[in-house]
């Protein structure tokens, strides 16, 4: 499993995108997706919603159980991604990519944010 180099990770094993023009991607890891197992729901954050670092925004729904989502900064929700509510199975199929969450103007980043590696060395054993 390999986490992409350009993105941050929050330890509740949410992924960060470089902000683009103040706004950021948000999904779940790879090993958060398979931990989860098939997400058969999603239910995401309001577009126009404020989110806190650290607490939850929502959740993924598997047929293992339900898990809450954490937003990894402050910020506004500025998007969702209608493919995931409409097909939760890409959050498995591709995490980095398709299966991306939501979408939140960056107004306060936290310091403990984990690059890469860290992150899966959090989550190595």
């Amino acid at each position: 499993m390999s986490n992409p180099q350009q993105l941050r990770y929050s330890k509740e094993h949410e992924w960060l995108s470089a902000a683009e023009d103040g706004v950021s991607t948000v999904g779940i890891t790879e090993f958060a997706a398979n931990a989860l197992g098939d997400v058969v729901y999603a239910q995401l954050p309001e577009v126009g919603s404020a989110v806190t670092a650290g607490e939850t925004c929502g959740e993924l729904e598997s047929t293992k159980s339900v898990s809450d989502l954490y937003s990894p900064v402050t910020g506004e929700v500025t998007e969702t991604n209608e493919d995931v509510v409409n097909d939760p199975s890409l959050v498995n199929s591709d995490p980095f990519g398709q299966g991306w969450l939501f979408k939140v103007r960056v107004a306060e980043e936290p310091a403990d944010l984990l690059s890469a590696d860290e992150y899966t060395a959090q989550n190595a054993g």
